[in-house]
């Protein structure tokens, strides 16, 4: 087993709800994220996966120290980061970085890219205008671009090398940790396949480890080592990409499953529709969060909230029909 870069350990994130203008009360709370634990090897790449507003990117920011956690400790090579001063948060963001979902949004326009790619080495402040040009030219070559790239302008690529510009950036640092949020999903499907590709290409040589967050399975199956399954601000199934696809044992995961594209056309699989909409935050159900839309719900889930059990080598699942 690899040694850990990052351990999630009862993580959460609530939002209060308040009400009135002068006096304000908390009247309840958003749990966006509501006690999750997770693991991430050095060199390895971890996939969230889940519904929209599920919590995966609010787990990100957390990660990123861009969201303040409500309880729980984030741990990043043995160290305690949940709660950084601020000169200890700009050193962790050297090491930490995130590749986002739209390279449009995600890159000044107003910008040149190689100053663009250019900006975290001069905000860690010190290397010389030659080390700058010269890392500037390495990272272009890395992620396939040609040497005068850093000459134009944003808007003078397509979308798959705007989001090449946009990991040149997140390696610029030498992170050995990058958020990975939604970073095919903005791309047409021709495009997918090579930005993936990279992105493993990078891993192998660089041995930089990944949190990637996506909402397709395929996409998070194709790249990740091990898979979290998320539902409602919690964790629902733990396992290897290859064990989950072949073993799923969660209801959601199994719905998640049946919803995928299937490899090949001849490959069938049984759809299952879930019932009913994902249940407020605000005011989630008792007992099992997923109950009230699972095919599987017996009484007990309506009542006791299930913990995550293991049910084989690197597999843990949340849900009372074990």
């Amino acid at each position: 087993m690899g040694e850990a870069i990052l351990e999630v350990k009862g993580l959460k994130k609530h939002y209060p709800v308040t009400k009135g203008i002068i006096l304000m009360k908390q009247t309840g709370a958003i749990k966006a994220v509501d006690g999750i634990d997770f693991t991430i090897k050095k060199g390895e790449t971890f996939g969230l996966v889940g519904e929209s507003g599920c919590g995966k990117t609010t787990t990100a920011k957390m990660v990123l120290l861009q969201e303040e956690a409500t309880e729980g400790t984030i741990l990043f090579q043995g160290k305690d980061i949940t709660h950084l001063p601020p000169a200890e948060k700009r050193k962790h963001r050297g090491l930490v970085q995130a590749v986002f979902q739209d390279p449009y949004s995600s890159l000044s326009p107003r910008m040149k890219v190689g100053r663009i790619i250019a900006e975290p080495i001069v905000i860690q402040g010190n290397a010389t205008n030659g080390e700058i040009k010269q890392r500037i030219a390495e990272l272009l070559d890395l992620v396939g671009l040609r040497p005068d790239a850093g000459d134009l302008f944003p808007h003078e690529f397509s979308g798959g090398q705007r989001q090449r510009v946009a990991i040149a950036r997140a390696l610029a640092s030498n992170p050995s940790f990058i958020v990975l949020d939604e970073p095919v999903s903005a791309l047409d499907v021709s495009i997918r396949a090579q930005i993936m590709n990279l992105l493993m290409d990078i891993q192998e040589n660089l041995k930089v480890s990944y949190l990637l967050i996506a909402h397709d399975l395929a996409v998070v199956q194709h790249m990740s080592e091990t898979i979290g399954v998320m539902y409602l601000g919690k964790l629902v199934e733990i396992a290897g990409s290859e064990d989950l696809h072949l073993h799923p044992t969660h209801p959601y995961t199994k719905a998640l499953l049946s919803a995928s594209l299937a490899a090949h056309p001849r490959d069938l699989k049984e759809e299952i529709v879930l019932k009913g909409e994902v249940p407020s935050p605000l005011n989630p159900p008792t007992g099992c969060w997923f109950h009230p839309r699972c095919p599987e719900a017996r009484h007990i889930c309506a009542v006791k909230v299930p913990q995550m059990i293991e049910v084989g080598s690197n597999h843990k699942v949340a849900c009372h029909k074990l």
